[in-house]
């Protein structure tokens, strides 16, 4: 079992609005998820993603199917 902690980060184009996200990717090699959480309240629940779900909606994002971000 392992004891690492979340690196917790928010995306480069986040722009302050208060509507972000934190992912903590560094867990993906020790746990196969990706934990997130809402940066307004960084005490309070965080969702782990399996890294193959979290990549997914990346692409998602990407390719525009959530419409415009």
């Amino acid at each position: 079992m392992t004891t690492e902690s979340p690196r917790w980060f928010t995306s480069s184009y986040s722009n302050n609005g208060g509507e972000c996200i934190e992912v903590a990717t560094n867990l993906v090699a020790s746990r196969g998820v990706v934990p997130v959480r809402d940066s307004k309240n960084p005490s309070g629940p965080v969702l782990d993603v399996t890294a193959g779900v979290f990549a997914s909606f990346v692409a998602g994002v990407k390719g525009g199917e959530f419409g415009a971000v």
